[in-house]
């Protein structure tokens, strides 16, 4: 896949999860593809895929489930 940074072909799609908002307003969206490119280093989100991540922010009720997320301590 041509990379939209620098044009060379390098870019591949990678799945990552992404959490906006906090609190009781926390929502976690999965498997968000993200172009990475291993020629340049850069990685970027299609104008598409943006557009999409708001139209489920916005309506958030019709696409999430609600799932206990267990939280561990680093230090």
């Amino acid at each position: 896949m041509i990379c939209e940074i620098c044009g060379k072909d390098g870019g591949r799609i990678r799945h990552v999860s992404r959490s906006y908002g906090k609190g009781i307003n926390l929502l976690i969206i999965e498997n968000i593809p993200v172009i990475s490119c291993s020629i340049c280093g850069e990685s970027y989100i299609t104008a598409e895929t943006l557009h999409e991540i708001e139209r489920i922010k916005l309506h958030r009720q019709s696409f999430a489930v609600n799932r206990n997320v267990p939280v561990a301590d680093f230090a």
